[in-house]
């Protein structure tokens, strides 16, 4: 199966809105709101670290560009890269790297559906949990 943000490379340019060297932009679809927008390496890939020094940077620009115009219509913004390798690839995951910009405002229809319940999903953190990452995150 081809994967579906390569073939969005290979169709006429209707769904890209923005295209640089190593990445493009293009309005999500399915979407969580009006102006989401997913901004996608043109090079098949999964994960971060996979990328060149060139297209991570290429990749931050065009998300922080892209995030100062969203926030001309929106208070705020929600950015997101999910790394999922445990999910098989379905209407809602791509296997292909991606960042979601989605606009935001207070009690949007996100906060009304999902986020209006994250009081208890959280719980404080432990002195040995912090011990355990500091040590795995040490260079």
């Amino acid at each position: 199966m081809q994967c579906r943000f390569c073939a969005i490379l290979e169709a006429p340019a209707g769904r890209i809105l923005r295209e640089g060297k190593y990445v493009f932009a293009i309005l999500s679809d399915p979407r969580l709101m009006k102006g989401h927008v997913l901004v996608i390496p043109k090079r098949h890939t999964e994960k971060l670290s996979e990328l060149s020094a060139e297209e991570r940077g290429e990749l931050m620009d065009e998300v922080i560009s892209i995030e100062e115009k969203l926030l001309t219509k929106a208070s705020g913004v929600d950015l997101v890269q999910n790394y999922r390798p445990f999910i098989l690839e379905n209407d809602l995951k791509v296997d292909h790297l991606h960042m979601h910009l989605r606009p935001r405002e207070l009690n949007d229809a996100i906060y009304e559906k999902v986020q209006i319940y994250e009081r208890g999903i959280f719980t404080p953190l432990i002195e040995a949990e912090i011990q355990e990452y500091r040590s795995l995150l040490a260079d």
